[in-house]
């Protein structure tokens, strides 16, 4: 049987802990990893070299990189990155190059302009150094004019 203290001092925590916002567990409060996406390992060509631009550029694709949980920026990490381009296609090795991320987890790469395939215009990265779980990106451009893309990471440890 409940007694009246017993209800009270229940309520009260209910109460503390609404007001304080911890309605889920804290863990659930943190970053969550970015999934792979279908399609995203089309054409990947594992140990693509680290180039400082892919063809005669035009084209920036950027982004970042953080861990799961905290979000903290990782440094250091390879992403690769290929594209259907003015250039060539994306199963073409000329096509692909990687780059690593810098000391605030930010990555870029200046690349021919990508151009529509399938219908349309996207690129293609992964993260697959290892140190987490492998990610596959296939981010779709909203215009296929543009001249950038960004595609941030999250990941999981391994």
């Amino acid at each position: 049987m409940l007694s009246r203290r017993t209800f009270l001092s229940s309520a009260g925590a209910a109460l503390l802990i609404a007001a304080s916002g911890l309605r889920v567990p804290a863990r659930a409060a943190g970053l969550a990893p970015t999934p792979s996406m279908r399609s995203g390992a089309n054409n990947y060509r594992p140990g693509a070299p680290i180039v400082d631009r892919i063809g005669n550029g035009g084209f920036m694709m950027t982004g970042t990189v953080r861990r799961a949980g905290d979000g903290t920026p990782l440094a250091g990490q390879r992403i690769q990155i290929w594209a259907h381009t003015t250039e060539g296609h994306e199963r073409d090795p000329a096509s692909h190059g990687a780059t690593l991320t810098d000391a605030s987890g930010v990555f870029r790469l200046e690349m021919p302009q990508i151009v529509p395939a399938f219908g349309q215009a996207h690129g293609h990265l992964a993260y697959d150094s290892g140190d987490f779980k492998t990610v596959f990106l296939r981010p779709v451009m909203a215009d296929p004019r543009a001249t950038s893309l960004q595609a941030d990471f999250v990941l999981q440890p391994a």
